[in-house]
């Protein structure tokens, strides 16, 4: 059997389950523009979405001022640790935007939009170079880019079904992918203990990082909740129509005539009010789930050093260091699986009724 996947922009993989087939048809290569376009798109809508607007101005001018008037307390304000800022410091504010008064306009960029930058180039700088010169059988870098992309699709197919998975993995990999290393690629040394202290206190706290940890910022795991809950609502109208869609929250049809069945109409309808409560609340419980762990562990990690001292604070926080690597890919997992298994949950049957 021959199974062909396209993911940021990597040339369609052949695996073979038995032995080398001698006759393969070449098919036209469609997959690259359309998955490079794709990714694209999605990194322009997390740099666009102006959330730096919504989280961003009122507390930078907030803790502006309030490092102002505790510049004044002198050894008292050393020896208070801060931990990683929550805003995440704005390199360009943005059309119409200032400096000075700390007005945030569209398109701002801040030091974590810079780190996704570097990440996503990353990823299809390597994906190209596996498949620039790809082979039949493949060997090195290709087959652990290959290895990776059939595991994903595997992994999501026993979730979303053989239907599904076809329309979405593109995302669902994507999302997996971009969030772990994302995250490790913000453990490495210097992401948030090299920038700008406080004036007048050196290098003892750095209150505005150089660069700073993608998921660490609420601004973007708040843009990749929201993209989500688009495409959601998307592949979910599509699958099943809007009445499809509202019968599967709602389900009060077949429940008999009379008062037994009049009482279960109206508890049907309220366990469906419930579950548009519950459709609301996901992307809340997306966005804090992953910034909350992300931004906690690179506080402890910062705190453990500290606590450590100059000398030995590199090996007080190594086990700490390498539980945040797990983290990081627990936290990859998590959404990815939690996407794909709210998109499963609406478009199942349709799935069921298409397969059969």
């Amino acid at each position: 059997m021959v199974v062909s996947c396209c993911f940021f922009g990597i040339k369609p993989f052949r695996f073979l389950e038995a032995t080398p087939l001698p006759e393969v048809s070449e098919q036209p290569i469609h997959g690259f523009g359309m998955i490079f376009h794709r990714l694209l798109l999605v990194i322009t809508l997390i740099a666009a979405l102006p959330f730096q607007a919504l989280f961003g101005a009122e507390e930078e001018a907030a803790a502006e001022s309030a490092s102002a008037g505790e510049s004044h307390h002198g050894d008292d304000h050393k020896e208070k640790h801060h931990g990683l800022p929550k805003t995440a410091p704005v390199l360009y504010h943005g059309i119409g935007g200032d400096a000075e008064t700390g007005k945030i306009g569209p398109l701002a960029i801040t030091n974590s939009m810079v780190v996704m930058f570097v990440v996503a180039v990353g990823i299809i700088v390597v994906a190209q170079l596996a498949t620039r010169n790809a082979q039949l059988i493949p060997s090195g870098l290709q087959n652990f880019v290959e290895w990776l992309v059939e595991s994903l699709y595997g992994f999501f197919e026993d979730v979303l079904g053989a239907h599904m998975v076809k329309k979405t993995f593109w995302f669902f990999a994507t999302i997996f992918i971009f969030i772990l290393f994302s995250n490790w690629f913000g453990l490495l040394p210097g992401l948030g203990t090299i920038g700008w202290a406080e004036p007048g206190h050196h290098n003892e706290h750095i209150s505005n990082p150089l660069l700073r940890g993608v998921n660490a910022d609420l601004n973007m795991t708040l843009a990749m909740a929201a993209i989500f809950m688009v495409l959601w609502l998307f592949w979910s109208l599509q699958a099943v129509g809007p009445g499809g869609f509202l019968g599967h929250i709602f389900d009060v049809k077949g429940h008999g005539s009379g008062f037994f069945g009049v009482f279960l109409v109206v508890v049907f309808i309220c366990v469906g009010v419930i579950e548009i409560v519950s459709i609301g609340v996901r992307p809340v419980a997306l966005t804090f789930r992953l910034y909350g762990n992300i931004f906690a562990g690179e506080n402890m990690l910062e705190s453990v050093m500290m606590m450590g001292g100059p000398y030995f604070g590199w090996l007080a926080v190594l086990p700490f260091y390498l539980l945040e690597v797990l983290v990081g890919l627990v936290q990859a997992l998590v959404f990815a699986l939690l996407t794909s298994v709210f998109t499963a949950l609406m478009c199942e049957h349709h799935g069921e009724e298409h397969s059969q």
